[in-house]
């Protein structure tokens, strides 16, 4: 064969194969890009994957502008909003207008009790989470983490300290998790947490999108439902739609850890939006001064409808190998 057709033949296959990967590049949102925490404004903090945002930390006071100036919901601090999707869709409300009180990816509890008085930190009656310092901002390799601690305040008092650390992993062509880890200690007093009576919502809250309730399916690990559920423990919940201008579904899976308190814990789900995690549920736990209880979560953000097989897995991915122990059960209890 000439030279100029063996050049011609190997230039042409580069050419392709540059093609391909180019390809590759753009329809898989994220890989390979490096994963940033940026200042979005003097309240709020970003992490990007490249230049794509993953999710903003609202560490400052945020104002509801269309919430009525009397009303105390208009306000609220440190919590995650928005969440985005892997192709920049919106999952996530804030101040939507059926609750004005709903915000993001929250953790609130509608009976807080301390010092013989009981406060309404849901809606944020008498006492609000607010920040008091950093305590990591790590980039790294395969993931970065945001540490902080707030406090939850009666006026100048604080009562529990709180301390959230977000950790963000990279993407692939089909999801990206975060996780979330809550560790509450109380202050210089017994705080007492306790759950809406028969739906058992407090605690963890992720608050989607209101969306038509035909364009939206949440799967807990039984399978699809129709129905909202009411004090039912669940080791995760899915929650998918099809957001406005998309051609496709996307959504988000929230997870339990297995050595949460309590494990499983209740759920109220909500088709309209809301997925809240019940913990303590509706029987009260008291918090002592000086110990703390840890709550780990992970939100997996997803492109499409998953399979219930598929949000299986993903959950065997984030829970890892059962522990066994001398006696032959597991870290669940649950025998061999």
């Amino acid at each position: 064969m000439p030279l100029h057709a063996i050049l011609r033949r190997t230039i042409s296959r580069r050419i392709i194969s540059l093609s391909f990967w180019v390809f590759i590049a753009w329809g898989t949102v994220g890989i390979g890009a490096e994963l940033t925490v940026r200042d979005v404004t003097d309240k709020s903090i970003g992490i990007y994957e490249g230049d794509r945002p993953v999710l903003v930390y609202n560490h400052g006071v945020m104002t509801g502008d269309h919430v009525p100036e009397k009303d105390h919901r208009k306000t609220r601090a440190c919590y995650i909003h928005p969440v985005y999707g892997l192709d920049g869709e919106m999952l996530t409300e804030d101040f939507p207008r059926d609750h004005y009180h709903h915000h993001g990816v929250f953790w609130t509890w509608p009976y807080v009790a301390v010092g013989g008085k009981t406060y309404d930190l849901w809606q944020g009656t008498g006492m609000d989470d607010r920040f008091v310092k950093w305590l990591e901002r790590e980039e790294g390799p395969d993931s970065v983490m945001l540490g902080v601690e707030n406090g939850w305040f009666v006026g100048e008092k604080k009562v529990m300290i709180e301390k959230v650390w977000i950790t963000v992993h990279p993407a692939d062509d089909k999801s990206q998790s975060f996780d979330v880890r809550l560790e509450l200690t109380a202050n210089d007093q017994p705080v007492s947490l306790q759950g809406r009576g028969g739906k058992s919502y407090g605690g963890l809250t992720m608050r989607f999108q209101s969306l038509p309730r035909q364009d939206v399916t949440i799967t807990v690990p039984e399978g699809r439902t129709e129905a909202d559920l009411k004090m039912t423990p669940l080791k995760w919940v899915d929650y998918s739609a099809k957001y406005p201008n998309r051609e496709k579904m996307s959504g988000a899976t929230v997870m339990i850890h297995r050595k949460h308190p309590d494990f499983p814990p209740m759920w109220l789900t909500r088709h309209y939006g809301p997925q809240c995690v019940g913990w303590p549920g509706v029987e009260a736990r008291t918090l002592s001064p000086g110990k703390s209880v840890q709550l780990d979560y992970r939100i997996r953000i997803h492109r499409d409808l998953p399979e219930l097989k598929q949000l299986k897995a993903a959950y065997a991915d984030y829970i890892g190998p059962k522990e066994v122990t001398a006696t032959g059960v597991t870290a669940t209890g649950e025998p061999e």
